[in-house]
């Protein structure tokens, strides 16, 4: 599937990371403030309707050059992300996260994606990546710091299914704050690890059969199984995955294991369900691959994740930009 998508995936990014209109703004505004046009808000990430979406096309970019490149027009894109990953436009993202106004916006959904881009480069041996490492740090940064500060004062998760999301939002940032500690800065490792067990370690008998909200793109329970999967050895996660959701042997919830219907794609908010199925595949597939071999669980898990990809897959690419704009994103993270 990643051979045959993989094309029309590049294709879209590459035209989403330069479309400056259709554009939503994800932060406070202020009386006699003028709003700048986005490419003056955002030298980098202006395209794609929204500046984490943006950010998650330059991940899809990243992701396939760095991994398939002989599968799409690998020239292009390391012309774009070229143009794009200067120093000076990045310098730029940091001018606008940086005021105090600006403390809340993207969290953590953008903080998160734009750790995952920089992990993504940061860790790939290319000439090319290593400039483009260096012109991201000081971004990267003030995310970092901003995750610092937020989560030891943040006493609850928020677990529905959209931007706010933590358990998703944690589990994003986890592999760049594993490799911060790696380099020998470990704070935003350890803050993530407490904050996922004080948030939700004790869960128990979480309610899974009231999925789906009608704008969810993310599944709240399986973000939140999906993250301690990264924080447990399999035979500990398989007895905490059984107190959380007890029925997935028999299939129970049956919402969790039925894709959801998308009556109108061109309606942003119901859109956001082809997302949820997507993530909910993948979601799926990184639980049956964290238990023990064996496990009761894995075959249901497995065709949830292949229902829920023929259902919203066919519809990455070519249809609404309500879709378009954000799709390719959980479409790769799937594939890959």
């Amino acid at each position: 599937m990643l051979r045959a998508n993989a094309g029309d995936l590049a294709r879209t990014a590459l035209t989403n990371v330069v479309r400056e209109y259709p554009h939503h703004e994800s932060h406070w505004h202020f009386e006699g403030v003028t709003i700048p046009a986005p490419r003056l808000s955002h030298p980098c990430f202006y395209g794609s309707f929204d500046w984490h979406s943006c950010v998650e096309m330059f991940w899809v970019l990243v992701r396939l050059l760095r991994h398939h490149p002989e599968l799409v027009p690998a020239a292009e894109i390391r012309a774009t992300l070229d143009e794009h990953l200067t120093t000076q436009a990045l310098a730029g993202e940091v001018a606008f996260f940086s005021p105090e106004e600006h403390r809340t916006t993207q969290r953590p959904y953008g903080w998160s994606a734009l750790l995952e881009l920089t992990f993504e480069i940061a860790t790939w041996e290319d000439p090319d990546a290593t400039r483009w490492s260096t012109a991201l740090k000081e971004l990267s940064e003030v995310f970092v710091t901003r995750y610092l500060d937020w989560l030891p004062r943040a006493a609850y998760p928020i677990r529905y299914g959209i931007h706010e999301n933590g358990a998703f939002g944690l589990s994003r940032a986890l592999p760049y704050a594993r490799h911060l500690a790696d380099d020998g800065d470990s704070r935003l490792h350890q803050a993530i690890t407490e904050t996922a067990w004080r948030w939700f370690g004790s869960d128990r008998d979480y309610p899974g059969a009231w999925e789906p909200s009608g704008a969810d793109f993310l599944s709240p329970a399986l973000a939140e199984a999906e993250l301690l999967s990264r924080l447990l050895p399999a035979p500990e996660f398989a007895g905490w995955l059984h107190g959380f959701l007890p029925g997935l042997a028999d299939r129970v919830p049956a919402t969790l294991f039925t894709p959801a219907t998308v009556s109108d794609p061109s309606d942003g908010q119901i859109a956001h369900l082809h997302g949820l199925n997507l993530h909910r595949a993948w979601c799926w597939h990184r639980l049956a691959q964290a238990l023990p071999d064996g496990d009761a669980r894995i075959t249901a898990m497995v065709d949830a994740a292949r229902d829920h990809t023929q259902a919203s897959l066919p519809q990455t690419t070519g249809g609404s930009y309500m879709v378009e704009h954000f799709l390719a994103y959980y479409a790769l993270l799937l594939l890959s």
